[in-house]
């Protein structure tokens, strides 16, 4: 599920449950006007519960059009299936977001 909570200067959307290949196209259709703001997008990722490699792709390319539009996109508060797919796939970095890993969280990442 993709909801947004438009702000005064940028759109926070937010990320409910899975980001996989079953709801990757609706999820897409969802995400369009959210990438077309022209204000800044935060988009939530603490609830998602299992992403795929078709959910990476959804957020490789919204950060790629936000990029090419020289709009901001940052992902926030990864939860673990997240992080746990930005390391296997080696795109921390990529996606160059804030993320913070405590030990408190007994192996678990927070972010």
């Amino acid at each position: 599920m993709f909801r947004t909570e438009p702000q005064k200067r940028k759109c926070r959307a937010y990320i409910d449950g899975e980001m996989t290949i079953y709801n990757a196209r609706s999820l897409k259709e969802n995400m369009t006007a959210a990438l077309s703001d022209k204000r800044s997008l935060e988009i939530d990722l603490s609830q998602v519960t299992e992403i795929d490699c078709a959910g990476v792709q959804l957020l490789m390319l919204a950060k790629k059009e936000r990029t090419q539009r020289k709009q901001a996109l940052v992902l926030t508060n990864h939860s673990a299936a997240v992080l746990d797919a930005f390391e296997l796939l080696g795109l921390v970095s990529w996606f160059n977001d804030p993320v913070v890993m405590t030990k408190a969280t007994g192996g678990q990442h927070e972010s």
